[in-house]
């Protein structure tokens, strides 16, 4: 079997099921349309810590015991941990999970870290490296905001574009086939990872970091289209198209741009930011941050494949690549995406 499909994408040889899944969120996102599927919402945004850094890392520790625990593993039986996180140097990622004693891998993909995340956690099963990984990524809105805008207490007026950062916390525990059976799983209603396509860096010149869904959109598109082509597909193939957070306003930058390739995917879009806010909530274009897509995929759509309500889904988480220095110099936000395959073949309740 061909694993190297078309330019960008890889088609998994022995795809690596979604053992356990789990997602840890905040107060505003417990509030949200889809606080039933979250596993834990939060009182006290500070998860009773001193400050909003190590929150974060607190959530990615919380996320992680709890995907372990519904997977039934021990902490012994996790090979690698892939992760990642907004903060400089990874800060939550490496103080949240240090604790767990666990050889990882840290990564950087902006608000993309979920699908790059699980796509290197899928090769690694895949070519037999690996039988149980953990991938899981975060955000928090009082660090990211902390980090890359202004303080909270500036009372900035916040533009119609811009988007409200997730607290919160995704993991998913991706495993082999052997791992699978050893757990009496059943094809008909576990989730496999089949293929993944990497995105690109994208830049199309948007220089405002208040506008995340313009500086993403172009990276989307792109990833998307390209998994159609490599793989031979049409956008009927999948249940869904998922993006992570492009909000209002990149959502119909995408659909401009997969339309002028020939794609038509409106029928089966939604993304992440629009969805997991409702518009009461006041968060002008939706939702963003690392754990936007990520508490989404494990609070939500991972239920739906297992359902069988959806058996095809392609993931795709956006990010932003800018930092303060980079937004400081004035430079312009290139974006990156990366695509997720998950099949499932239950039937529909």
């Amino acid at each position: 079997m061909e694993k190297q499909i078309g330019k960008q994408s890889v088609r998994f040889e022995n795809p690596p099921y979604i053992m356990s899944s789990a997602a840890i969120v905040g107060q505003k996102e417990g509030e949200g349309p889809y606080g039933k599927f979250f596993d834990e919402i939060l009182n006290d945004d500070k998860a009773g810590c001193e400050c909003w850094e190590e929150a974060e890392g607190k959530l990615q520790e919380m996320a992680a015991n709890k995907a372990l625990s519904k997977s039934g593993l021990e902490k012994k039986d996790i090979r690698y941990i892939v992760a990642g996180d907004l903060l400089g140097q990874l800060m939550a990622s490496s103080f949240g999970l240090m604790k767990l004693e666990i050889p990882m891998f840290g990564i950087y993909g902006a608000c993309s870290t979920m699908g790059e995340s699980i796509s290197i956690a899928s090769m690694l099963v895949d070519g037999g490296y690996a039988d149980n990984i953990l991938a899981i990524t975060s955000s928090h809105f009082a660090s990211a905001e902390k980090q890359f805008r202004f303080p909270l207490g500036y009372g900035s007026q916040r533009k119609m574009a811009s988007t409200w950062t997730v607290t919160g916390s995704g993991a998913v525990i991706i495993s082999s086939e052997k791992m699978a059976q050893k757990a009496n799983m059943s094809d008909k209603n576990k989730v496999h990872i089949t293929g993944i396509t990497t995105g690109k860096i994208v830049d199309f010149g948007v220089k405002d970091s208040m506008n995340m869904g313009a500086c993403m959109a172009p990276a989307a598109g792109n990833v998307i289209v390209q998994n159609l082509i490599d793989n031979g597909r049409k956008p009927e193939w999948y249940d869904k198209i998922i993006t992570g957070d492009l909000g209002l306003v990149g959502k119909d930058i995408l659909l401009d741009i997969t339309r002028s390739k020939g794609y038509d995917i409106a029928d089966r879009y939604m993304d992440c930011g629009i969805e997991i806010y409702s518009r009461e909530q006041e968060i002008q274009a939706g939702g963003s941050g690392c754990g936007c897509s990520a508490s989404m995929l494990a609070g939500y759509i991972v239920k739906m494949l297992e359902k069988g309500t959806w058996q095809r889904v392609l993931f795709v988480p956006t990010g932003a690549l800018l930092s303060p220095v980079s937004f400081n110099e004035g430079d312009s936000v290139p974006g990156i995406a990366h695509a997720v395959v998950f099949e499932c073949s239950g039937e529909s309740q």
